[in-house]
């Protein structure tokens, strides 16, 4: 039977509302980079994790690691911060600094996304599937909710949780400054109207 996250993690992903919830040691497969995330190179920063996702997925599908496991790829995630603290206000998109990610089933090792890398890029020609790294991460307890609407109307929202953070005295790191946090994307922005668009906004809290 195929694993679908959405239906087995909703904790983790489909928050109703605003709540705290801890989040467990993940693998990842992540990319760094700085500016504008309606850029090419974002774009093709996207593809690669995809690119190098895919290939997994059809390893353990076939039975090429073990038993045969078959799964839906896990969303894009990002971790965000800027040079600039925006605050609640709109943020300069072109001094951003950002971690982007595609969890990985547990049982996948570093030493199987080594081997697929030279293969995915020899296919896809894509310079950031030999930058990409395999890592493991335990964010800890967060504060979560979903995000209904555009990113460009993601304020609202992190002033949500700011009020919700302040009326339960709770405090969120500061590493990388005030503005750090983590999206999932639920949707993809090439299919859904902005208006419809899913995003899970997390706080990492001390």
């Amino acid at each position: 039977m195929k694993y679908e996250w959405r239906k087995e993690e909703k904790q983790f992903y489909l928050p109703k509302k605003i709540e705290i919830q801890t989040i467990p040691k993940y693998k990842f497969i992540c990319l760094t980079g700085h500016g504008n995330p309606n850029s090419d190179l974002f774009g093709e920063q996207v593809a690669a994790l995809y690119a190098l996702s895919y290939a997994l997925r059809m390893k353990l599908k076939k039975g090429e690691l073990g038993e045969p496991f078959e799964y839906t790829v896990y969303p894009l995630e990002g971790v965000w911060t800027s040079e600039t603290d925006p605050g609640d206000g709109p943020v300069n998109k072109d001094e951003l600094i950002y971690q982007i990610m595609i969890r990985q089933p547990d049982r996948l090792t570093k030493e199987d996304f080594l081997a697929v890398v030279e293969p995915t890029f020899k296919k896809k020609q894509n310079s950031y599937i030999k930058e990409a790294e395999f890592i493991e991460y335990e964010e800890g307890r967060v504060v979560q909710m979903i995000h209904l609407g555009s990113y460009d109307d993601e304020p609202a929202s992190f002033t949500k949780m700011h009020e919700f953070m302040k009326e339960n005295n709770l405090h969120k790191t500061t590493t990388m400054g005030d503005f750090i946090h983590r999206e999932i994307y639920l949707s993809d922005p090439r299919k859904v109207d902005s208006a419809k668009q899913k995003t899970v906004l997390r706080y990492k809290l001390k």
